[in-house]
């Protein structure tokens, strides 16, 4: 018997994810009021109310957790003048087709320097670590600055994924050696999986980044990526090993406890919150509209009254008591518009609020309420003296309840191919491929081209963690395979 096709259901969005994942993400956006870009600059997005709680949320969790293992707050001009951006080649050659140039001020006309928006900071913040480090009592010098980033982006833009203007943090740190500095990209990765995971609830895998794909000025670079429903990894937080490359011509250096100069071992990384949120919202949603973890939801229970003629006091009365019950520890609200009863359920759904409380008539004759969890659907009849144990019960699983279901085995995404036409094959099945590569280095660029262009997919780069997978050859070229790497489609 021919399987039944499934229903959309009747909610504020008309696309199912499984079906049309492109179209459904601009609609979650577009009816749950999360982003607006009809702002008159191309590649500039609005970020909506119930989008900037969450996002200024996940803000507080990794800075307060960057401050617990020893990063300090900076605030940074958001002007770089050119000649600090020229005195690192390939970080300027890396970033040049991408800045937004200052040339003009007020009635002065031009400006004797150029000065660039900030792409990122390495070239504001190095010139001022050059003036504050003095002796090796100042290392390990860690630092972050929350902000926003300009960068010139050519391709297609699109809300929280990839835009011109990003929301992020960036940690820079000074290391008296390379080990050091090693140790803090390590820790960096140890942070991206404690928020991205288990306050996120979105699946990640690190990987060393090929030498074409790195940072423009790093030794290596080593990134996070998330599998989005539509089979496309999407770049998240990446680590960046910069031993001397920037200390040097910056002039951060340090004098050591033998009284001799040296120069400093850097790191920086940067975790993006607008594209973490679209993360986080692309791989937790459902055909109801938002999933959100507990804590980052901007409403966590709404109440809703279900008002019969002539129980309108009693019900709003026992819905104000459950409010008062609950305020000081959760953010709640009671919905108590004229919309139906039906229509304030999906609006809500949609919006990804992790409790709904209904208040009626009915179970307030049986001293109950009615609990329903967004993220399962499931509904429970509550006596109100079990009530408060219930919900804390609740909140406390709510995100581990999620993170369960959403973790996904990466190996089950993965499939181990030896030969070209497969890989095409799996790339187009959403698939991520792991085979046999000649090198990560320069001298493979031409074999990146080759799957670029004939397969379909990126070189993502070879994994951090365990690898289980080794190869004879490589995929492309045939030679002497000395590493395994990924291949994935990418946003």
């Amino acid at each position: 018997m021919a399987k039944k096709k499934k229903e959309a259901p009747i909610t504020g969005i008309t696309v199912l994810k499984d079906e049309d994942f492109s179209a459904w993400y601009t609609e979650l956006i577009n009816k749950a009021e999360l982003a607006d870009i009809r702002y008159n600059i191309k590649g500039f997005v609005v970020y909506r109310e119930w989008a900037t709680i969450t996002i200024r949320k996940m803000y507080k969790k990794y800075e307060d957790l960057l401050e617990k293992k020893g990063h300090l707050p900076l605030t940074m001009p958001s002007l770089i003048p050119e000649s600090n951006l020229l005195l690192e080649a390939e970080h300027v050659k890396g970033f040049s087709p991408e800045v937004f140039w200052v040339t003009e001020a007020g009635t002065s006309g031009k400006l004797p320097e150029r000065l660039a928006l900030r792409p990122t900071s390495e070239t504001a913040l190095y010139k001022m670590y050059a003036l504050w480090i003095r002796s090796y009592k100042d290392l390990p010098f860690k630092r972050y600055l929350s902000c926003q980033v300009w960068r010139y982006e050519g391709k297609m833009t699109r809300p929280f994924f990839r835009a011109r203007e990003f929301h992020w943090i960036e940690s820079h740190n000074v290391f008296a050696t390379m080990e050091a500095a090693m140790e803090q990209v390590k820790e960096d990765m140890e942070t991206t999986y404690q928020i991205l995971q288990d306050e996120c609830c979105i699946p990640i895998i690190f990987f060393q980044r090929p030498e074409w794909d790195k940072f423009p000025g790093a030794v290596h670079t080593y990134a996070a990526d998330a599998l989005m429903g539509s089979g496309k990894v999407l770049q998240l937080p990446s680590t960046h090993l910069l031993g001397q490359i920037f200390s040097k011509p910056f002039d951060v250096k340090f004098v050591d406890k033998d009284g001799e100069e040296k120069y400093g071992y850097q790191t920086c990384y940067g975790p993006a919150q607008s594209r973490n949120y679209g993360a986080m919202i692309a791989y937790l949603g459902d055909d109801n509209g938002l999933v959100l973890p507990f804590d980052l939801a901007p409403i966590q229970i709404i109440i809703i009254p279900i008002i019969f003629k002539g129980k309108e006091k009693l019900v709003l009365d026992k819905a104000k008591e459950i409010c008062n019950l609950f305020k000081n520890k959760y953010v709640i609200q009671i919905d108590d518009s004229d919309e139906s009863v039906g229509n304030k359920f999906y609006y809500w759904e949609l919006k990804g609020v992790p409790i709904r409380i209904e208040v009626g008539p009915e179970d307030i004759g049986k001293h109950q309420v009615v609990v329903v969890k967004r993220h399962d659907g499931v509904r429970y009849n509550v006596k109100e003296t079990d009530l408060e144990n219930k919900i804390d019960e609740i909140a406390q699983n709510y995100t581990k309840e999620i993170k369960e279901k959403s973790l996904i085995d990466f190996e089950s995404q993965i499939e181990v191919i030896y030969e070209k036409d497969a890989a095409i094959e799996a790339i187009n099945n959403g698939k991520i491929v792991c085979c046999g590569f000649c090198s990560i280095d320069m001298d493979a660029y031409h074999c990146a081209e080759v799957v670029e262009k004939e397969i379909g997919g990126f070189v993502r780069g070879k994994r951090v963690d365990e690898e289980k997978h080794e190869f004879a050859t490589c995929l492309i070229c045939g030679k002497p395979a000395e590493c395994t790497v990924y291949i994935a489609k990418s946003y």
